[in-house]
């Protein structure tokens, strides 16, 4: 299989399996256009490559619609304003390399920003894609007056910080190679459809609670080759709570998770979390001082056709080790790397200090999680189970799929 590699530095994620190199006018830098758009209300259409939308109010994709925003768009939440992206119809965001799309803010740029709500797309969105995307400093609090509380949008309620991007549809969701950073709550809560996360970072998300990925009943999921880094929570909370009719299934590979759960006030996960009956299969993921190893509610388990096998453990830390032992909340998985020795299985990991306080939210743009050559996590996955969406999922007439397994673990191999 080609090596998946993800280059850091904000304006740039690469991987070796992305098809742009055979067009390379994809990767140019698009030439800057004179649009410097006020937008609110409903929208639909094409966002021009290049061009910056400044957000006054909520926006609207309405249903049997589409927005399409290229590469190179800019989309900035004017201050004080706090919009909420509200999605009916599609919505397609088509960066690249060279020229993501970006959500940012021009207010106050908290480390867990809540200046903008998020993308929140509803039960008639039949196809949601973020490809080479950049989101930032979302997560802002509903109130009465929200549109996503009218439109009874996520928990319909006031009160709640809402997640990056939403959705409640049976479609087909789509994120790949982009970076979702510094969100006042959860990356994705997603209740329904087929999907597809593959090849993104998360990072310095979640204030009081949050986890990075947050799956429910009605999902079919293929998680693979993310760089998790200090989610409040969870890395994956995998639930099929919400009782719809297609079981949650989620298969979750070649991950790797970092420094999870310890900021949260109160204990709970603090890696990746299984309960209410989701079926789980977890292989070749790299789990690194984590707060927990693979933890289950034993009150409401996982689903016991789940399998999970061959994750890879460090702990600098004596409490980070004894915290991924197996018990009956901690999963003991089939060939496990795992040991009771504080800093056993180092992975050498490029540039990346494993003494690093678990407490760090920060991200910085020197690390480098890739695996050294001679690295013991380099060797050992498994490679023979086949992900749900291999042949791909089509949407606005592309087919992106399922990246295969990897050999080594975590989301990257060496150089």
């Amino acid at each position: 299989m080609k090596k998946q590699t993800l280059l850091l530095g904000g304006l740039a994620l690469i991987t070796a399996a992305a098809s742009c190199k055979k067009d390379e006018k994809k990767n140019e830098t698009p030439t800057p256009v004179a649009t410097t758009d006020t937008v609110s209300g409903d929208v639909s259409g094409v966002w021009k490559k290049g061009s910056t939308y400044y957000i006054a109010g909520d926006v609207f994709v309405p249903e049997s619609k589409s927005l399409v925003i290229e590469e190179g768009v800019t989309v900035k939440m004017l201050p004080d304003v706090k919009p909420e992206f509200i999605i009916k119809g599609n919505f397609y965001c088509e960066g690249t390399a060279a020229a993501p799309v970006k959500f940012i803010a021009s207010g106050n740029n908290a480390a867990y920003g809540d200046q903008w709500g998020g993308l929140l797309a509803g039960p008639t969105c039949g196809e949601f894609l973020l490809n080479y995307v950049i989101m930032e400093q979302g997560g802002a609090v509903t109130t009465e007056q929200s549109s996503s509380v009218k439109a009874g949008f996520f928990k319909a309620e006031a009160g709640n910080h809402v997640p990056a991007a939403w959705y409640g549809g049976t479609g087909k969701f789509v994120v790949t190679n982009s970076i979702i950073r510094n969100f006042n709550e959860d990356g994705f809560y997603i209740e329904g459809g087929d999907v597809l996360i593959s090849n993104n970072y998360f990072y310095t998300t979640g204030v009081a609670g949050g986890d990075a990925i947050n799956i429910k009943s009605g999902v079919w999921a293929d998680v693979a080759y993310n760089v998790v880094y200090s989610p409040n929570t969870n890395a994956l909370k995998l639930s099929n709570s919400g009782d719809k009719p297609r079981q949650a299934y989620i298969i979750a590979y070649n991950n790797t998770i970092v420094n999870c759960g310890w900021r949260r006030p109160t204990t709970k996960g603090g890696s990746i979390w299984l309960e209410k009956a989701v079926r789980a299969d977890l292989y070749n993921n790299l789990l690194l001082n984590n707060r927990y190893g693979v933890k289950r509610d034993k009150g409401n388990p996982e689903d016991n056709r789940s399998v999970i096998q061959k994750t890879y453990y460090y702990g600098y830390g004596q409490t980070t080790v004894d915290q991924f032992q197996p018990s009956a909340e901690i999963i003991a998985g089939t060939s496990d790397v795992i040991s009771a020795t504080v800093g056993a299985n180092d992975p050498k990991l490029e540039n990346y200090p494993l003494g690093t306080d678990v407490n760090n939210g920060d991200f910085s743009s020197n690390w480098d999680f890739h695996l050294k050559a001679g690295s013991p996590a380099l060797s050992g996955g498994n490679t023979s189970f086949t992900p749900h969406f291999k042949s791909g999922l089509t949407l606005n007439g592309k087919a992106y799929s399922s990246p295969g397994p990897a050999a080594y673990f975590g989301a990257l191999g060496t150089k």
